[in-house]
């Protein structure tokens, strides 16, 4: 076969999408988290393209720099995507930050306080220890120490 013929560049092409197809299969295996093979897929299906257009060389020229171009940028993204977990507040924690509503007198000195935390009652501290705060106000939740809520008036 001569060539250049349109016979061999059709044929380039198919090579191309056949390596896309098997990088991207293999990506497939590897398992979640790796995100190694998949630059080289898509150079590859990028490479079938440029083979179809342009020819071999072009097709070469165009799957290493896009799978490096890939690989350099978009991998380090989704590895840390892939690898960090969300940062999720549990228990006490989770109420930090929160608003409460005081059912009970808050008074540290006579060591009384309650507030209504989503329909639980937490015994209450205000932050400042001179602060008396009335039943019915909101107060902010500053901090939970033990089965204590630590407020601050909103």
């Amino acid at each position: 076969m001569a060539r250049g013929s349109k016979l061999g560049t059709v044929t380039g092409w198919i090579i191309w999408l056949v390596v896309a197809c098997g990088f991207g299969a293999g990506e497939l295996l590897a398992g979640a988290g790796s995100f190694f093979l998949a630059p080289f897929a898509l150079g590859a299906a990028l490479a079938a393209v440029a083979a179809s257009v342009a020819g071999e060389t072009a097709a070469a020229v165009v799957f290493v720099f896009a799978s490096i171009l890939t690989l350099m940028s978009v991998r380090p993204l989704v590895h840390r995507r892939l690898t960090s977990t969300p940062e999720l507040r549990t228990g006490g924690a989770a109420l930090v930050g929160r608003q409460a509503r005081v059912t009970e007198r808050i008074a540290n000195r006579e060591g009384m306080g309650r507030v209504r935390i989503d329909g639980d009652v937490w015994t209450a501290r205000s932050l400042d220890e001179d602060v008396v705060i009335e039943p019915g106000r909101t107060v902010e939740i500053v901090d939970i120490r033990g089965a204590t809520a630590l407020v601050m008036e909103w």
